[in-house]
């Protein structure tokens, strides 16, 4: 990966934390933009267009919690949010908001670049699904786009994020095969060491939520208790 041709967007009120996180990536040659205010972070995502956002939560005007919704709406660049705020609940509000990552304060920097590292690296991996002689994949009333990742239901578009894409496919082409969530995480967050286990846990829930008849009863999605999830099917899955 050559960082000088990557882009991060900061969002830090705390004019400390802010310059000597710009500081430390532009030393490891990324390119650096930032912004003090969340209004002025949706701008810079639409004029800078970054690689990556790395987004605080608590900022004047307007939530990180908000500004990554609304970069949502228009924008699949990864977030990595960084907060002080550490309680579960905030964290799953992050990933609901389609967060990528969440790392707490004080961080480290040399784990933050690695988180960085491994966002970019896995949502680089895209294109090369691309060359893929195949274009859908498809099980029962669910069919997946492998040119453009579009994910159909009962032939409706389902709105996902891009990881919640890239843990369907996993489990799509996998069908049946049981993942410990370990596992999801580590073969989409690429990061063994620091993986937040409930991370896997949200994308889960909010996969099941948007695919599923009945997401309570899932029917695509299942949950192998005491050892993890898979993507139940009793059909063979067609490529074409």
């Amino acid at each position: 990966m050559n960082r000088r041709e990557k882009k991060i967007l900061i969002v830090e009120d705390d004019q400390g934390i802010r310059e000597l996180t710009s500081l430390y990536l532009e030393k490891k040659g990324y390119k650096v933009v930032t912004a003090d205010t969340g209004f002025e972070a949706l701008e810079l995502v639409n004029s800078e267009e970054p690689n990556l956002v790395l987004l605080d939560i608590l900022l004047p005007g307007i939530t990180g919690f908000d500004v990554c919704v609304k970069i949502r709406e228009t924008s699949t660049v990864p977030v990595l949010f960084m907060s002080c705020k550490r309680d579960s609940e905030d964290k799953v509000q992050g990933f609901n908001a389609g967060a990528d990552d969440y790392i707490t304060k004080p961080f480290d920097l040399v784990e933050l670049e690695a988180r960085i590292q491994a966002i970019l690296r896995r949502s680089g991996q895209a294109p090369k699904v691309h060359q893929t002689t195949l274009r859908f994949l498809s099980v029962d009333q669910l069919s997946i786009d492998l040119k453009n990742f579009d994910v159909y239901v009962r032939k409706e578009l389902v709105d996902l994020y891009t990881k919640e894409k890239q843990l369907l496919l996993i489990l799509v082409k996998n069908p049946n095969q049981v993942f410990s969530a370990e596992q999801l995480y580590k073969q989409i967050w690429g990061m063994e060491s620091y993986g937040d286990l409930k991370t896997v846990m949200v994308h889960i829930s909010n996969l099941r939520r948007k695919i599923e008849v009945d997401p309570g009863k899932p029917k695509y999605i299942q949950t192998v208790r005491g050892f993890g999830y898979k993507f139940a099917s009793e059909k063979t899955i067609s490529s074409f």
